[in-house]
């Protein structure tokens, strides 16, 4: 169901950058989709067959105006209860991210470290993968202990792994292979 989920994420895309509102869509498809996540009422309520599409619009209709919802993001919620695809709402949600991510030229990047960085050293480290990937870097950083030494990198599906372990193990390869 990926693509599908895709499909409307990138229709939502379209509209949401065409308009400037890839952030108030992002914020508030986001408080859409985590108040369906949090209650099996709601869930049960947007999937089931038994209930008529007016109704679902009408619940739809009550919670946008509740979180205060734009009008893109209540017409979405109905085409995509009018097409029975609410059990994608999380993956439409996320794909949603991916796709505003990529158009406006943002990666987002995980960096593992054993010990904290401070603020010169993110910054430095930001700005080094800005220029390796030509985008703006959205940075994650987290601690690892298990890492002797240095970072892992994960930009999207590449891994840059500059662990000591790494280059260690790297090391102990080539000069076996002496």
């Amino acid at each position: 169901m990926k693509s599908a989920s895709l499909q409307y994420a990138n229709a939502l895309a379209d509209i949401a950058l065409a308009q400037g509102a890839a952030a108030p869509v992002t914020q508030q498809l986001g408080d859409f989709t985590a108040a369906y996540a949090l209650s099996a009422e709601l869930r049960n309520f947007l999937d089931s067959p038994a209930v008529t599409k007016e109704e679902k619009r009408g619940v739809a209709e009550k919670i946008s105006a509740r979180l205060g919802a734009s009008k893109i993001v209540r017409n979405f919620l109905f085409v995509v209860i009018d097409h029975q695809r609410t059990r994608l709402f999380p993956e439409i949600f996320q794909s949603f991210q991916e796709v505003v991510r990529e158009r406006q030229g943002v990666a987002e990047v995980e960096i593992s470290s054993p010990v904290a960085l401070n603020d010169a050293q993110k910054k430095e480290m930001t700005q080094a993968l800005e220029r390796l990937t030509g985008k703006k870097v959205e940075a994650n950083f987290s601690l690892d202990p298990k890492l002797l030494g240095g970072v892992v990198v994960q930009v999207g599906d590449t891994i840059y792994d500059g662990s000591l372990r790494h280059r260690l193990d790297d090391l102990r390869g080539r000069l076996a292979g002496e």
